[in-house]
């Protein structure tokens, strides 16, 4: 019965439902979850994987008309589309969660509800994903679903390809931006693992205070807030994947404790005496320069061997030569149908001033200007003038990376930041760099801009 595997997160500010759905399902399924606040969807789901939620529509406090329940949806959607979310409502509020199955609820509930109604719904929704899961799991196996067709990321998919089935731990290195999430999940979904959990855990926001209670869970009582057990990261992922990113943030003292849980392959929650046993394949990330993890005073090397098995370098997307048409068609396409436009061809001059920006931010940086591009675009051709780069990760960039010293580099830069500032206007931006617009003209001729 597919119930049996189940995890399910229940979230309405109501106690009394909280309690009855805990007492219904709990029998029946491997772990029912309740939460009153929905600020905390957020962390429930990033914590755990869970294959159904089932969602109040209105929550005291707030206007009740529904709309909260459609915000929260469509955050849960955004966040974990694989998760299969029911709706509850009253009666009267029935159009509404019919507006909700067509943002992508699954299904809805109707209170007072019938017990038999709930347990026929989820386990109809579990069988469902379990069909289609299967049908997947072939073509998971066989092929990884990250674009790029340059040689650099052929490279990458090689080496994806040898480690993935194995439960070797890798280390996934690359700059912000770049991919590295994809690449940790690649991992997970072309392994023997890819039907156990795929926790991500962002260990580098993590306080001291937080780290082990997070990772590693607690028991109710273990301090002040700890008002009821809670299994940690560790355990959440037991069987599946653990996803640290952001590995290379943590202080040498998370190193100890998190060295200490992967050579004993057991976690002991806060306030308990008892180890549980942990099978995890582990993967981690980080932005940080191989060279500064190589330093024993900011990083430890025994807890490198532990991390690093395999390593895979993500290049940068300036390093990825066509890769940039074949992702801008990708995400404009995405961005189409997200905004419902029509679909959009480049104007030729579009894709050569994308390939001449050196994207400090990398594929995302990308992702956001098309999609600015999308939006504030009126025709179905996107031109050059469509595309506004970011002062800020150029400014970010500059703060973090060598400045270049060439002098035709610093006049290039300073004529595309004053161009962006003043929205292509050459009149505004000749004045402002102090040269005429013919000058400016002769420069941006120079350049190819």
């Amino acid at each position: 019965m597919v119930l049996k595997n189940a995890t399910i997160l229940v979230i309405d500010d109501d106690v009394d439902v909280l309690t009855a759905l805990r007492l219904l399902l709990k029998p029946l399924v491997k772990d029912v979850v309740t939460e009153k606040n929905p600020s905390n969807i957020t962390s429930q789901i990033e914590s755990k994987a869970f294959d159904i939620i089932i969602l109040d529509m209105n929550f005291s406090g707030l206007v009740n008309t529904g709309n909260e329940g459609i915000f929260w949806l469509n955050k849960i959607r955004k966040q974990k589309p694989e998760t299969s979310v029911i709706l509850m409502t009253a009666y009267a509020d029935i159009d509404l969660a019919i507006r909700g199955l067509k943002e992508g609820a699954s299904d809805f509930l109707v209170k007072p509800w019938k017990n038999e109604k709930i347990i026929n719904t989820i386990t109809s929704i579990l069988e469902s994903k379990k069909s289609n899961s299967s049908k997947k799991a072939s073509l998971n196996s066989s092929s990884i679903e990250i674009i790029g067709e340059s040689d650099v990321m052929k490279d990458v998919f090689v080496k994806l390809k040898k480690v993935a089935p194995t439960d070797a731990n890798v280390l996934v290195l690359g700059e912000n931006g770049t991919g590295k999430d994809l690449i940790a999940r690649a991992l997970h979904d072309n392994s023997n693992r890819r039907d156990k959990p795929f926790v991500k855990v962002d260990v580098g926001a993590l306080t001291a205070s937080l780290f082990e209670s997070e990772l590693f869970g607690y028991k109710k009582g273990a301090f002040t807030d700890a008002r009821e057990d809670r299994e940690g990261r560790f355990e959440a992922a037991n069987g599946g994947t653990l996803f640290l990113d952001e590995i290379g943030n943590i202080t040498l003292g998370q190193q100890v404790r998190l060295l200490t849980a992967l050579q004993n392959r057991q976690v002991t929650p806060l306030g308990s005496n008892q180890a549980i046993d942990i099978d995890i394949r582990l993967v981690c990330a980080t932005n940080v320069d191989p060279k500064t993890l190589a330093d024993e005073s900011k990083f430890r090397k025994d807890l490198i061997y532990r991390i690093n098995t395999v390593d895979i370098i993500v290049p940068p997307l300036r390093d990825r030569g066509t890769d940039i048409t074949e992702l801008s068609k990708h995400f404009v396409s995405v961005y189409a149908e997200k905004y419902n436009k029509n679909g959009f061809s480049f104007d030729p001059g579009f894709i050569s001033k994308l390939k001449k920006h050196d994207f400090p931010g990398n594929v995302r940086e990308l992702q956001y200007v098309l999609e600015r591009a999308v939006i504030m675009t009126d025709g179905n051709t996107l031109k050059p003038e469509d595309l506004v780069f970011s002062s800020i990760e150029r400014s970010t960039n500059s703060s973090s990376q060598s400045t270049t010293m060439n002098l035709d580099d610093i006049e290039k830069n300073a004529i595309l930041t004053v161009l962006e500032k003043n929205k292509g206007n050459v009149s505004k931006s000749a004045k402002e760099l102090g040269i005429t617009r013919a000058a400016l003209y002769r420069r941006l001729d120079k350049y190819e801009l």
